[in-house]
């Protein structure tokens, strides 16, 4: 037998055709339209319609135009029959009726082959066929398909020429298409002009006020039904499941008199989608327990909530339920229980599912890589993400994200910049992601490109995304670029103000961290208990005492707020600065709950400044005793002691240190010069540039000189001479950094410095003697606020 493309052809000629006609005439006279029908009922595969093709096509039997058409709409509706097989059917019907154009039309559509449809229409008024009242649907709808309005409403306009605007099916189509396309003023305008509406009018409207998420015109539209419908109502449970409007998507679904899988489905989603994880799998019980045959959707919700909850024995009998019920090869499925192993911990049981899973999909490695992620597995999962055949966007934000969130920064903006060079376009959570990166490392000039490639494509920021961008500015020291993005930003949740208020006071500009705080209560806008760790950390910045007091009793009286640990460490660091340091201990013992590290820290940091051994000696051994693997408390200790000169008792203490394994964090530094992050420890010599950095010391040592600098060797808790004191000061972390920035900046530039530790007095004294010696600003981050020094002040004003 012939080959399609061969046997469409082929030409018969006159005398060839009568001897195919006498040959066959045994098989084709019987050969009516019933017989055409019994033969195409019984045809099973593309071997037997080729032979009742060619039987056609030999007899000339093609050419009746009913045995064509229903040959046509076989072939369309057939699994086995290509598309472009039946399209080649159509070229060879010599008269093809409108039926016969609408059938294919209508199976392109079907296909999600919208162009396709569009293109025949073309070809169908080129031979001059007559389209009728089921034309345009079709039409209507391959514009809708395509969301392409312009198409639309040009399909729209021969409605209206060819007087179809009256037929209802017409009418609907148009109102879909126009909803599809988000053009609600059109579609209603439709909808308020027909003269005849139905359950379909009705649904199709009330779904494009479904699609983009009007629940006040969509519950106009449902309250004005005459007849609300099952669809309606599922309709409506998912635009309030998805707005958040749970109890009026639960009150909907109690009202549908008949509720189908669609309905009990929808409300486990809306319960799911605002993580009411336990309403989600009791529903599903309830579903299950009724007798309902279980969808796919609903099996989906219910996993995401198993996932939610870390319930993953429920997430086993779900599991095996899809098993029981033959799913188990749906692509969604599968990897819904990837995710819900993976956010049970059982990583194992999810690699096994991706391993044995033969149709992977972008959902499937992405959800893999977002496991590996959550169960701290970051090679595991970059391993991964190497290997995947495609990634997108989501496999970027994923894996930049995964190192944000593991701290590991640095590979963050690596591998931002990799994503780059693939050409791949960023979304708000990468963005969100390197720009918290740059924040963290201090790398301003790298978060000033993230900033200007947001503006430059004309991404919207939100509220998430400029309190990203002013937390970073903040915390790369500059104020000015803070404000500027805050006061562009349309909408300003709290996150935002508080970025704005904890940036201010950390950058040492407490009034108008203050005077943001009343703003944003002029502005209607509830502070949290974030809120006031930034005003009550601002008043410990400046030693606001009155005012921290007051501040800390409104949260409570007027805001009720209920103070936390880190409240109380606030107003304990506030006294002790001030020297009320019997006050703050008192303050300490009537906590309602344990006092943590940086609450001791502060009051024993206080007992250190002020001289008061005798406190500090008994907070300090106290600490040691409750928590001997504290690296802070031993230094804070020998530090109060070989203020004092006990060497002794500073002896003591590093036996104490050594004897539990204790080893005190070295102090570092981050610059970052021409886009790469530097880092510096005490004492550094692995610098490539060590060379040049040891000349500007000596160059600064003698400016520093000059400006009457003394070295505090009281800082070095050493029974070492002082010369060896002063040179171990001169290579503090800070210094070499210092060093580092002169040589490779210019001025105007600041030299920034992020530093993981407080800085200490003498390096303190030295920034501000330095930043008049060579008339730079230098902006030291350190682990609890800036300083800003400029022309031989700090911004801190000494009180730190």
């Amino acid at each position: 037998m012939m080959g399609i493309d061969r046997l469409l052809k082929v030409k018969l000629g006159p005398a060839v055709k009568d001897i195919c006609l006498r040959q066959s005439s045994a098989l084709l006279s019987p050969l009516k339209l019933t017989v055409l029908d019994d033969h195409l009922r019984k045809c099973r595969n593309l071997r037997e319609f080729n032979q009742i093709l060619s039987q056609m096509m030999v007899s000339g039997f093609i050419a009746d135009t009913f045995a064509a058409s229903r040959l046509l709409k076989f072939s369309t509706d057939a699994d086995f029959v290509h598309i472009d097989y039946s399209r080649h059917i159509l070229d060879q019907i010599q008269f093809p009726n409108g039926f016969i154009w609408n059938t294919m039309m209508r199976a392109y559509a079907q296909r999600n082959s919208p162009r396709s449809v569009l293109s025949l229409y073309k070809l169908m008024l080129e031979k001059n066929v007559d389209s009728d009242n089921y034309t345009y649907p079709i039409l209507v709808q391959a514009s809708a398909l395509r969301s392409s309005e312009f198409e639309g409403k040009e399909i729209h306009n021969h409605v209206l020429k060819l007087g179809f605007d009256s037929d209802v099916y017409v009418q609907n189509t148009l109102i879909n298409m126009y909803a599809v396309c988000r053009n609600l003023g059109d579609a209603r305008q439709l909808f308020d002009e027909s003269l005849v509406l139905d359950s379909v009018s009705w649904n199709s409207l009330l779904a494009g006020y479904v699609q983009i998420g009007d629940v006040q015109e969509a519950k106009r539209l449902f309250d004005q039904m005459p007849e609300r419908n099952t669809i309606a109502s599922n309709s409506m449970i998912a635009l309030f499941g998805r707005t958040g409007r749970v109890a009026e998507a639960r009150q909907t679904f109690d009202e549908i008199p008949q509720k189908d899988v669609v309905s009990w489905s929808a409300l486990i989603s809306s319960y799911e989608q605002n993580d009411m994880f336990k309403e989600a799998l009791i529903m599903f019980r309830q579903m299950y327990a009724m007798g309902i045959k279980v969808d796919e959707v609903a099996m989906v919700s219910v996993l995401s909530a198993c996932g939610g909850l870390s319930a993953i024995k429920e997430g086993e009998l779900v599991h095996g339920l899809i098993i029981r019920t033959g799913v188990e090869s749906y692509i969604n499925l599968q990897n819904a229980l990837i995710h819900m192993y993976s956010e049970c911990s059982d990583i194992i049981a999810a690699q096994r599912l991706f391993d044995a899973n033969q149709e992977l999909d972008q959902i499937s490695w992405n959800s893999m890589i977002s496991g590996y992620l959550k169960c701290g597995l970051i090679e595991d999962a970059h391993k991964l993400f190497d290997s995947m055949p495609k990634k997108d966007v989501i496999s970027w934000s994923a894996m930049i994200s995964g190192y944000a969130q593991h701290n590991q920064f640095a590979k963050t903006l690596a591998l931002f910049h990799e994503m780059q060079l693939e050409e791949t376009r960023p979304d708000e959570t990468t963005l969100v992601s390197v720009i918290s990166a740059c924040a963290h490392l201090a790398a301003l000039d790298q978060g000033k490109w993230v900033h200007a490639y947001i503006e430059k494509y004309g991404l919207q920021i939100n509220a998430i995304l400029g309190t990203t961008l002013i937390d970073m500015y903040m915390k790369c020291g500059c104020v000015e670029n803070a404000l500027e993005v805050f006061s562009k930003l349309k909408e300003r949740g709290v996150s935002t103000w508080n970025a704005i208020i904890l940036g201010l006071a950390m950058n040492g500009l407490v009034e108008e961290s203050l005077n943001k705080f009343l703003e944003m209560n002029r502005c209607g806008v509830a502070p949290n208990e974030i809120t006031f760790i930034g005003v009550l950390g601002g008043c410990r910045h400046v030693g606001l005492v009155d005012e921290g007091r007051q501040y800390f009793h409104s949260m409570i009286q007027i805001h009720n707020i209920k103070p936390n640990v880190k409240h109380y460490g606030c107003m304990v660091d506030l006294l002790g600065r001030a020297g009320l340091l019997k006050e703050a201990e008192e303050l300490i013992e009537s906590m309602p709950m344990a006092p943590d590290v940086p609450t001791w820290g502060a009051l024993l940091g206080a007992c250190r400044k002020y001289g008061n051994t005798e406190m500090g000696e008994r907070v300090g051994r106290k600490l040691i005793r409750l928590q001997p693997d504290h690296d802070g408390f031993h230094v804070l200790l020998s530090n109060i002691y070989a203020s004092k000169g006990k060497w002794d008792n500073v002896i003591e203490i590093r036996g104490m240190m050594k004897q539990h394994r204790v080893v005190k964090t070295p102090g570092c530094s981050l610059i970052e010069a021409n886009g790469i992050i530097y880092e510096f420890l005490a004492g550094d010599r692995m610098h490539p540039q060590i060379v040049e950095i040891d000349r500007m010391l000596d160059e600064m040592a003698k400016r520093l000189k000059m400006e009457g600098y003394t070295p505090e060797t009281k800082e070095v808790a050493l029974d070492i001479d002082e010369e060896e004191k002063e040179s171990t000061l001169y290579r503090h972390s800070e210094k070499l950094a210092i060093a580092f920035g002169l040589i490779s900046t210019s001025p105007p530039t600041p030299i920034r410095i992020m530093k993981n530790l407080r800085i200490c007095g003498d390096c303190h004294t030295a920034a501000k003697l330095i930043s008049r010696a060579f008339g730079r600003e230098i902006v030291v981050r350190d682990r609890h606020r800036f300083h800003h020094f400029k022309q031989g002040l700090c911004s801190c004003m000494d009180y730190w």
